[in-house]
């Protein structure tokens, strides 16, 4: 049996190597991207709608990588059937790390990442095998987390919550990713998890998209992964999508991720933007359409609509096909989740480039909206879920926040697990935006 310090210097050097690792990735060119795994394409003679979602369709066992260089931690990677945003079956990639500090099959945690980006090649999985890219270099800054979590002895599952297409800020679909991600590691031998692991859900960004979105489907959707849930923290969370095109509509740093978005949510829901778009527009849906986050965060500033799209299509409104997709990936048109959830979310957003003065949105953290995630939140205290803690950061932008509500959240993760009473302060949360999906 380990002793306390034996799993205590474990934990040391896991924390340590995972430094040295994301230092070396600061300022790293990588090389040209490598060819696409078959690993990750399912060939099987089953047609995936006669399997159950969650059902694990490949495995293998490899080091986790950060940057390519093989850490102390064993991965299991799982090929596993789930659903995209349209409700067909599709299937999509895990992996489930394992605490090198002594494993416990009674908990786990579901990491969601934030590598948002339009190529699968970037993706949390590609990553963890030993593949470098540009974009998926985004999994290195998330590696502190994952060692964090690896060290207090919790198998961490992260899967490719944007699916193997890259279907960008398609919220449903990353909620079915994870829900069946949790499905696939519990079912699989080589995990070690099982039926009875608890499990808790953690994610900031693009991460909280999916983190979000898995609780509030998960009642529905998977009942069985609900049950075993012991709460969801997130932060700086995409609420209502057509506000937040107004918010960062012409911004200075995030006005590249509203072309990003709309490109994604044209590829989930089959949406041809052509007959929309001007010839600049074109341009850009063109040059985008394999993007990383990495690509286009201050790189497109001022960027507005109205320079994308034909006069006649000035209003977001007026393009159908978008807003209904809009109403699709609106949180607060989704059930109310019934696990507790931590909640933080930045609102300092101008420290960042983004005004916070434009009618009906208010102030956010550059990026997301504070007036719509306090509407969610009080949404789900006033559906009966007592459960929720509120955080609001005014004095923070997007990235920063990041920072210091991990801090608060890894503890009261650890809270959800020791099964202690979550703390709320429904009642208490200021007033919001609607909630309705308009522009």
């Amino acid at each position: 049996m380990q002793t306390q310090r034996t799993r205590s210097a474990r934990a040391a050097r896991l924390v340590a190597a995972v430094s040295v690792a994301t230092a070396v990735a600061v300022g790293f060119v990588p090389p040209a991207q490598a060819a696409t795994d078959p690993f990750f394409s399912y060939t099987g003679e089953t047609p995936l709608a006669a399997l159950d979602p969650g059902a694990v369709v490949a495995t293998r066992t490899m080091p986790y990588h950060v940057v390519g260089i093989s850490m102390p931690v064993t991965a299991v990677q799982l090929v596993y059937r789930t659903t995209d945003a349209q409700g067909r079956p599709a299937t999509n990639v895990t992996s489930v790390l394992k605490p090198p500090t002594g494993f416990d099959p009674t908990k786990a945690v579901a990491y969601q990442s934030f590598y948002d980006s339009l190529n699968p090649e970037h993706s949390p999985s590609r990553a963890i095998a030993g593949d470098v890219s540009f974009g998926g270099a985004i999994n290195a800054s998330e590696a502190q987390f994952l060692a964090a979590l690896l060290a207090q002895g919790y198998s961490v599952i992260v899967a490719d919550t944007e699916g193997q297409q890259a279907d960008f800020a398609a919220g449903p679909e990353y909620g079915m990713n994870t829900l069946d991600s949790i499905r696939a590691a519990t079912r699989s031998a080589e995990t070690g998890l099982d039926a009875d692991t608890r499990v808790g859900l953690f994610g900031y960004s693009g991460g909280a998209i999916a983190t979000n979105w898995a609780a509030a489907l998960a009642p529905g959707y998977a009942p069985d992964v609900n049950d075993r849930l012991v709460g969801a923290a997130e932060a700086g969370v995409l609420v209502n999508p057509a506000r937040n095109l107004t918010y960062i509509n012409g911004s200075v740093g995030w006005s590249g991720v509203a072309l990003m978005a709309i490109a994604g949510v044209a590829r989930s829901y089959d949406i041809d933007f052509s007959e929309y778009l001007n010839d600049h527009g074109e341009l850009l849906f063109d040059k985008i359409q394999d993007a990383s986050i990495a690509n286009v965060l201050f790189q497109y500033p001022g960027l507005t609509w109205q320079q994308m799209v034909k006069p006649e299509y000035a209003d977001p409104a007026s393009v159908a096909p978008f807003m209904d997709a809009a109403r699709k990936v609106n949180l607060g048109e989704a059930p109310t989740p019934t696990i507790p959830m931590f909640i933080g979310q930045g609102a300092g957003g101008t420290l960042e480039g983004t005004p916070g003065d434009k009618p009906n949105v208010g102030p956010g953290d550059g990026v997301m909206i504070a007036g719509d995630v306090r509407s969610l939140a009080n949404k789900y205290c006033a559906d009966g879920n007592s459960q929720i803690k509120y955080t609001q950061y005014d004095a923070l932008s997007h990235v920063p926040t990041m920072l210091a509500w991990s801090v608060e959240a890894f503890g009261w993760l650890n809270d959800r697990f020791a099964d202690l009473p979550a703390p709320t302060n429904c009642g208490a949360i200021a007033p919001g935006n609607d909630l309705v999906t308009r522009p």
